[in-house]
């Protein structure tokens, strides 16, 4: 069966954040989401997820990092009038610091409770949370060649948003446990090396045909074609605990698809590394975050991870000067620079002791930095 894919004449914008609803007395995820989406009947900016103690809150498709902004804070506003409503309070970042998998809810649609069918185990862990960013490509065959170059930016947008130190109550010594945690899925990870959007076709249909996909969107690569919407979505990212940063990495994704893009469409052959090599490098940013040395080449020759990312801005500052996304090139900088989302987690553990103070400023980094107060 063929899959055509719908093109956008523009890279466009989109941004899906996945949320914590978090009960504001205990500080432990809550089967909220139910309850407050019921107050956005058939809003496509409000959906519920695998968990019912995660919500995901979507912007209209945009045309620029403004506007992206400019819905994604809107929308937050509408989302927080009803939580402090209900008497819940959000978060975003890649895992909870304490609450167990074990005492989660799963959302009772069809495909969700197939998903826990299936696998089991590997998907009741599933208390993980993501940005996601859909960038819009004129066609199949552009995509799946900056899809393979991505691939090395992969370790890149991990260290950058990594916020999952913590797992069950347990420091796991990791900048992203989100990332492994999602990895135990069949269809989860890295994506693979494809040749073309043929092979793209090709793939989705013997997984189809076996039973082992019901559609696309049981594909859970770290970056994977949307052929409906016409874009790339880079689903690599920990949850981004401030708005500015969650904009600001949006203002970098779309730079990096853009500039592939136009040396796709001026003949040239974009390269990329072994599929093995992108592995350890997402494995190294991972575990040690921005702070990682990366593999740049086949001869195995190392870089600083914070290196390549001043040299990924330096190159892609011109191209996001043509996109409107310049103004955030000084925060994309402070973020290389200053500690991450994980580290300061785990600053405010070692001040306190306490995990619920990593709950609290967590849930203030949201609320502050989206201006609701």
């Amino acid at each position: 069966m063929g899959i055509q894919f719908h093109g956008s004449s523009a890279p466009t914008l989109g941004i899906e954040v996945e949320l914590q609803v978090i009960d504001p007395e205990t500080r432990e995820l809550t089967q909220g989401a139910p309850e407050i989406l019921a107050r956005f009947p058939d809003d496509p900016h409000f959906k519920p997820e695998f968990i019912q103690s995660n919500l995901e809150i979507n912007t209209d498709i945009c045309t620029d990092i403004e506007h992206a902004r400019e819905n994604l804070n809107l929308q937050l506003q509408r989302l927080y009038e009803v939580c402090d409503e209900l008497g819940y309070v959000l978060a975003s970042a890649g895992t909870h610091p304490f609450s167990h998998w074990r005492n989660q809810r799963i959302t009772p649609k069809p495909r969700y409770l197939e998903l826990k069918t299936r696998n089991q185990w590997t998907s009741r862990r599933l208390v993980i949370f993501g940005i996601h960013y859909h960038i819009g490509v004129s066609d199949g065959e552009k995509a799946i060649a900056t899809l393979n170059a991505l691939m090395w930016y992969i370790p890149h947008m991990l260290a950058l948003s990594s916020s999952s130190p913590f797992w069950v109550g347990v420091d796991t010594g990791m900048y992203s446990a989100r990332a492994k945690i999602f990895e135990g899925l069949p269809t989860a990870g890295l994506p693979y090396i494809l040749v073309n959007w043929n092979e793209f076709v090709w793939f989705m249909n013997t997984l189809k045909g076996a039973r082992a996909i019901e559609s696309i969107r049981e594909i859970w690569w770290d970056i994977r074609p949307h052929h409906r919407y016409g874009t790339l979505e880079i689903r690599v990212c920990d949850g981004i605990t401030r708005l500015d940063d969650i904009i600001a990495m949006a203002g970098f994704v779309q730079s990096l698809v853009v500039d592939l893009g136009r040396r796709y469409d001026q003949g040239e052959r974009l390269l990329y590394l072994p599929r093995w090599i992108i592995q350890e490098n997402k494995w190294r940013a991972s575990r040690f975050g921005p702070h990682a040395e990366i593999i740049r080449d086949r001869q195995g020759h190392l870089i600083a991870l914070k290196d390549s990312l001043y040299e990924t801005l330096d190159r892609l500052e011109p191209v996001a000067r043509g996109l409107g996304a310049a103004g955030v090139w000084p925060r994309l900088r402070e973020m290389v620079e200053a500690p991450t989302a994980a580290d300061r987690m785990r600053r405010w553990f070692a001040e306190t002791g306490s995990l619920t103070a990593v709950v609290d400023n967590l849930v203030q980094e949201l609320r502050t930095n989206a201006l609701i107060d």
